[in-house]
């Protein structure tokens, strides 16, 4: 009798490895319907997102997105987690809150003034395709050009629509081409860059002793008609470059007309934490003081 109970805890002890391997498959099929579950929220933040961005940007019924043929949003092993905000232009702008969504513009939530990423890229790729539309309805699709790049999106307006030759003074014609971009621009919170740029051919007058003057005069010029129609100057910028920045050989007469441009730079906003700080400084500015020679 004593051999046979030996033997059948000796059985018994022998099959305990099962219990470790049912449990190690059990955490397994956890583990993974718990990625299963975290990539869906993502997909449904994205049709959230787009659906207030086109109501935001274009007005009216938003499209619809079909899920199954588009991204369900950056990977979580990228990211390291999913945002708990999203950052969608327009705010106020869904009165029946369909979106679900709460914009994360404030330092306390969101220090690094960086908003969600599908969000922006949709507005900036909305602001560029309503500007491809009205270069095109105007017959100026080769002299004001957009493109996508790291930093954001370049409008490149060139020359001979907003300058005469050697000019910095904006026409009634060019003022009307400003205004309809800034109603464009106003759509969007991001920070913009007004760039001027020459050709290498030297300019040297009282007003302008040489190419720096004369663009950075231009850029500003825009600037001021960019305020005046509403766009805030805390997002405004100006730089001239001269002639040091082209985009085109200068050996050629066509080459010196693509550099003699004015670029409108709409920087992401992860930019934002490389411009000066738009706070004031708390308590009373001290009067400069005056000094006797």
């Amino acid at each position: 009798m004593r051999r046979k109970r030996e033997h059948e805890a000796e059985k018994e002890n022998s099959e305990r490895w099962l219990l470790t391997y049912s449990d190690l498959i059990t955490l397994l099929m956890i583990f993974f319907v718990v990625l299963y579950s975290m990539s869906k929220v993502d997909a449904e933040r994205f049709q959230a997102i787009a659906e207030s961005l086109n109501k935001a940007l274009g007005g009216g019924t938003p499209a619809k997105i079909d899920m199954a043929t588009n991204p369900a949003g950056p990977s979580l092993f990228q990211t390291g987690s999913p945002s708990s905000k999203a950052t969608v232009p327009g705010k106020g702008s869904d009165p029946n809150n369909t979106a679900h969504t709460e914009p994360a513009d404030s330092e306390e939530e969101n220090p690094s003034g960086q908003g969600n990423t599908d969000a922006e890229n949709l507005s900036i790729e909305g602001i560029k395709a309503k500007l491809d539309r009205f270069a095109a309805d105007n017959g100026i699709q080769t002299k004001l050009v957009s493109s996508m790049e790291e930093r954001g999106l370049v409008v490149s307006i060139q020359e001979t629509l907003l300058f005469a030759s050697g000019s910095a003074t904006i026409d009634s014609k060019a003022r009307d081409i400003l205004r309809n971009i800034s109603t464009v621009l106003a759509s969007a919170p991001n920070q913009i860059r007004v760039e001027g740029h020459t050709d290498n051919l030297p300019i040297h007058t009282a007003q302008f002793p040489s190419n720096w003057e004369l663009s950075v005069i231009r850029s500003t010029n825009v600037v001021q008609i960019l305020q005046n129609q509403g766009i805030s100057p805390s997002r405004l910028s100006a730089a001239g470059y001269g002639e040091y920045r082209p985009i085109a050989s200068n050996d050629s007469t066509q080459g010196q007309s693509k550099n003699r441009r004015i670029d409108l730079i709409i920087l992401r906003t992860k930019y934002d934490v490389t411009e000066p700080n738009q706070t004031p400084a708390s308590g009373p500015v001290a009067p400069a003081k005056s000094v006797t020679p």
